[in-house]
């Protein structure tokens, strides 16, 4: 994200499973980092392309999400080129989840 330009602040939480609930995001949307960005939740290795989508399109939504931690995604060694192909999902206020097109 840095190298994009946004300003990061990392932070630890001995409470991160308890701080995922409060947020609205859904089990099945968990992934390793979980991220806050202009109200939205970003949850695990998302690619920025999808955040930019995200943040252009203001959806009424808690945010976006790709569960786990694929092997090919952003932060985890895959190749860029193949970032645009992961399965993003947009988190409902109701805790839903559906594909979000980037």
């Amino acid at each position: 994200m840095t190298d994009h330009g946004a300003t990061v602040v990392v932070t630890s939480d001995p409470f991160l499973i308890e701080t995922k609930m409060e947020l609205g995001i859904p089990v099945e949307a968990y992934a390793c980092h979980s991220a806050l960005i202009e109200g939205y939740v970003i949850e695990g290795h998302v690619p920025v392309d999808a955040i930019d989508r995200l943040l252009t399109a203001r959806p009424d939504a808690i945010g976006i999400a790709v569960p786990g931690m694929p092997s090919d995604s952003p932060g985890m060694g895959g190749d860029p080129e193949t970032w645009s192909g992961l399965d993003v999902l947009l988190i409902g206020n109701d805790g839903v989840l559906l594909s979000f097109d980037y």
